[in-house]
């Protein structure tokens, strides 16, 4: 390209790629760590205490969840999203089960095969319009009960908010718990983004989780501010038809043998202490919300100034915070040579933007002023 003298476009175009800025939007996991929960983990470094969980910091922020989501629940702490649920599952099947999931799912797409490898269980991906299972996707997969030659359906998987950045309504929910208690099935939810799902639709964790029917929660923490930790959530089937089941005193049946299942997946922390004053700094002053309202906010301002450049469509409603967009396929290479971000669906130049707990507005308009020239140059 030839710089025409006095060319405004030109310069604006320039200016888009002369530095990379020091945040992108390709993921919240990209984000740096809030600093509360920094100077968290500076005053529990100090002193001895005992590892493997058995120290004051860990029953204090076990304490700090059942402030939130009930006495009686029984909370883990694993080191990320891909062994919070595989062991999830685990704990809630046999290898001659299977688990009912949505064919975009993070345990579908994204991690692997664990799920299957490690729990012997078959994935049976079901079509999920904008990203949510429903009832009728669900009972046509139900099948093959009690036939000795079929897996047996044992787990229904959702995620929350989803892998389109929408969310599942209160009731689609309790709707999906009721469908699977009916059948002696266990409801799981992927929660790496339930803050974001639970303050966009004004809820209390508890409201967004157990009080919908879940049985166990994959309860996200890094996606939100934290350094690197996420926690299993097994909660007491109290909406379950049959009642609460036999187990030991205070601890929900599921969550009987996770201790081992969670030391065999190379999930126990030997100094817990770091993992919990993460996630108990992230449940006090509300902020778990703050941070998630913030990502979601500049989500939607995102959204409100790229619907003002003709050549980019929106293809998902934004509900939490991401957003996903159909770009002119040449600008996204352009694009990526200064903002880190991915491809969603490439044959389709749909690509997925995320914000963070630390998105600024003037991240947003800079990445916006971006793409603006870089679509207009063609």
């Amino acid at each position: 390209m030839v710089r025409a003298e006095g060319s405004e476009e030109f310069a604006g175009l320039l200016d888009c790629f002369v530095m990379k800025p020091s945040r992108s939007f390709a993921s919240d996991n990209n984000a740096v760590v809030h600093p509360e929960v920094m100077e968290a983990i500076g005053r529990a470094n100090q002193g001895h205490v005992v590892g493997y969980g058995d120290d004051p910091y860990t029953e204090s922020a076990v304490r700090k969840f059942r402030e939130h989501l009930g006495s009686d629940v029984e909370v883990f702490f694993v080191f990320n999203g891909t062994a919070a649920n595989v062991l999830s599952l685990q704990a809630l099947t046999r290898p001659f089960h299977a688990v009912l999931c949505s064919e975009m799912s993070h345990i579908y797409t994204d991690e692997c095969g664990a799920p299957e490898r490690f729990t012997g269980c078959k994935l049976i991906p079901l079509p999920a319009p904008l990203g949510k299972l429903t009832l009728e996707t669900v009972t046509h997969a139900y099948h093959g009960i009690g036939d000795q030659h079929h897996v047996q359906p044992k787990v229904i998987s959702i995620t929350q908010s989803t892998e389109m950045g929408t969310v599942y309504e209160p009731a689609e929910i309790k709707a999906l718990a009721q469908f699977a208690h009916e059948r002696d099935m266990f409801l799981h939810m992927d929660g790496a983004r339930i803050s974001n799902a639970a303050a966009a639709q004004g809820l209390t964790l508890r409201q967004a989780t157990r009080d919908l029917g879940l049985d166990v929660v994959s309860f996200g923490g890094t996606k939100n501010g934290l350094m690197g930790v996420e926690a299993v959530v097994f909660f007491r089937p109290d909406l379950h038809p049959s009642g609460p089941k036999p187990g030991p005193p205070g601890a929900p049946e599921l969550a009987r043998d996770f201790l081992f299942t969670r030391k065999q997946g190379m999930q126990l922390a030997s100094k817990m202490r770091f993992l919990a004053v993460q996630m108990e700094a992230l449940l006090t002053n509300d902020l778990w919300r703050r941070n998630a309202e913030h990502a979601n906010r500049m989500a939607r301002l995102l959204e409100e100034e790229i619907k003002k450049i003709p050549q980019v469509k929106i293809v998902y409603a934004v509900q939490a915070n991401a957003v996903f967009a159909q770009i002119p396929r040449p600008a996204i290479k352009k694009i990526q040579e200064r903002y880190f971000f991915y491809p969603w669906i490439e044959e389709e130049s749909v690509v997925r933007w995320m914000c963070s707990f630390d998105t600024t507005e003037e991240d947003v308009r800079q990445f916006v002023a971006c793409v603006k020239e870089t679509v207009e140059a063609g």
